[in-house]
């Protein structure tokens, strides 16, 4: 059985003692009296043959290393049947079948449940905004133009830190170091990531990030043109003032 929990949106695996570490990419530890842990800095955690309370232990003692916690950890569990000379694959059930247990192979599962957890988490996120977009361009077909700037620049804000995120920290489409160890394991990753869906995922966010982006700062532009028109009619207006001051000096 292997437990992965989403802890929240940094793991400061920097602060963990490199000396208790079975692997460093990523960082593997043991836990509990048999299983062992994998850390990844994107502030998910891969637990493999752990009991519930050796993982409640485990957790807490990381928590003082995660930056802004999740108030409900995300989590997916799956279980591993070890089958020596058996194909590499996922069963319909979700069951991964393994021919022998390796460092590489448990490495691997941990980095593609891992990354399943960090697209539900920013799906969920983006979702969110992704439905605050439509009433927005609603209003625009209405002919309303009074957007707040804040709330847009607000939502731009939003998708380039989620971009930054899924690409700069989680690193969703790369491949786990332990392939360039162990070539032969190509296969393996790429069933567990087509069972996953985690290009495909990826792409829809990325689109869906795109769309925001655009919508916001298509929005943001039309708030600065009808400003600069308005600050053009306040100019045209201080002229013809002026004008009609300097007219009404020469006929007194």
């Amino acid at each position: 059985m292997v437990r992965a929990v989403l802890l929240g949106e940094r793991l400061d695996i920097r602060a963990v003692d490199q000396r208790l570490a079975l692997a460093t990419t990523p960082l593997t530890l043991n836990a509990g009296r048999k299983g062992f842990a994998v850390l990844f800095r994107y502030g998910v955690v891969a637990l493999f043959d752990v009991t519930a309370d050796e993982e409640a232990h485990f957790l807490a003692d990381l928590a003082r290393l995660v930056s802004e916690p999740l108030a409900e950890p995300g989590r997916v569990q799956c279980h591993i049947d070890i089958i020596p000379g058996a194909i590499e694959q996922v069963e319909p059930d979700g069951t991964i079948v393994l021919g022998e247990i390796t460092p590489e192979r448990l490495q691997i599962i941990a980095d593609v449940l891992a990354k399943d957890l960090v697209l539900e988490h920013y799906e969920s996120r983006i979702a969110a905004v992704f439905d605050r977009v439509e009433p927005l361009a609603a209003r625009l077909k209405m002919g309303r133009r009074n957007f707040s700037p804040r709330d847009l620049l607000a939502q731009m804000g939003d998708v380039l830190l989620t971009k930054h995120r899924m690409v700069g920290r989680a690193e969703v489409l790369e491949k786990p170091e332990a392939l360039w160890n162990v070539p032969s394991l190509e296969g393996l990753f790429g069933r567990l990531e087509r069972e996953y869906e985690i290009r495909e995922r990826s792409r829809a966010l990325d689109r869906k990030l795109e769309v925001i982006g655009d919508t916001a700062e298509t929005l943001l532009d039309l708030v600065h043109t009808r400003r600069s028109l308005n600050l053009e009619w306040y100019i045209i207006g201080l002229i013809v003032f002026e004008i009609l001051l300097s007219l009404w000096q020469v006929v007194r």
